[in-house]
């Protein structure tokens, strides 16, 4: 849980340097970098054991584009989405990522799901919806590219989870390396233009701290189930509003903040049932005991 913490604040502050390019480079050039600076993380992430073309090589090779695929259209989109909407925004419809990791969760990994969790969710996407509030006004592009990165997100949850235990950690770092790498260097061909100073400053920023969350949440999922670690992306709800705020003056109306509110609390549902359960093991320490708090 602490790595997911650790890897959703670091695309929190990635997410806001992709939002200071907007308008000065191409979005597909500014996800681009996220696989280019992400190389400078490699070393730190090979093992002694692995050799370098563990990247590409993996025993699990749909999973492993499955990856790449899905970090490649959450990059993009959400860079565009991040451009186009106030960061609270777009993160408001990127937190249907964990609705979507529970269904998938359900589905591809026969995981067990809690009525907690299912309770967390719901919470949250009702929480969304008054952010939104969809049919008092207009939504556009940005809205659907955040919705595509919340989708794409989940699955690339999943895929790590699906085969995570098996696969070198340099392949599965890789694949979120290679995915926009290739995805975006294609799609930029023709448009990308050559940024100053102070754009480099900020594609490194965004690079380097989107390949860093990666690399926490590939960890947080080999540690936990995948809709555990898919909660605590409400924290970057706090992130994004601070962030609004204090680096990019978008305010939030009194609807918009109560929907903040609603989104960032469902995230602890689930946590505040499992600090009740732990406690009670504690207290109560025995077999028979934890037999019957198992389904708190």
């Amino acid at each position: 849980m602490l790595l997911a913490f650790m890897a959703y604040a670091s695309f929190s502050i990635s997410d806001a340097f992709s939002k200071l390019l907007a308008g000065s480079l191409d979005p597909f050039e500014v996800a681009f970098s996220g696989g280019a600076f992400g190389f400078l993380i490699l070393p730190f992430v090979r093992l002694k054991h692995e050799s370098w073309i563990d990247i590409v090589r993996t025993a699990h090779p749909w999973m492993w584009l499955i990856r790449a695929g899905s970090v490649f259209l959450a990059t993009a989109s959400s860079v565009e989405a991040f451009m186009l909407l106030p960061m609270p925004e777009a993160l408001s419809l990127m937190f249907l990522m964990p609705f979507f990791v529970t269904i998938l969760s359900v589905t591809f990994l026969r995981e067990p799901v809690n009525i907690w969790a299912w309770i967390s969710v719901a919470v949250g996407f009702i929480g969304v919806l008054i952010v939104l509030r969809p049919g008092f006004r207009a939504l556009h592009f940005g809205h659907l590219c955040a919705l595509i990165a919340a989708v794409a997100n989940a699955v690339g949850v999943i895929a790590y989870r699906r085969s995570g235990q098996n696969s070198p950690r340099l392949s599965l770092f890789g694949s979120s390396l290679i995915g926009p790498l290739v995805g975006n260097g294609i799609l930029m061909a023709g448009h990308a233009s050559w940024p100053d100073m102070r754009g480099w400053f900020f594609l490194f920023g965004y690079g380097l701290l989107a390949a860093l969350g990666q690399l926490l949440l590939m960890m947080a999922t080999q540690a936990a189930p995948a809709n555990r670690v898919a909660l605590p992306q409400y924290s970057q709800m706090v992130w994004g509003v601070v962030l609004s705020y204090t680096m990019f003056h978008q305010q939030l109306d009194m609807w918009g903040f109560i929907g903040v509110i609603i989104v960032t609390l469902s995230g602890l549902v689930n946590w505040v049932r499992q600090k009740i359960k732990f406690r009670y093991i504690a207290l109560h320490g025995s077999a028979m005991t934890r037999g019957r708090i198992r389904d708190i």
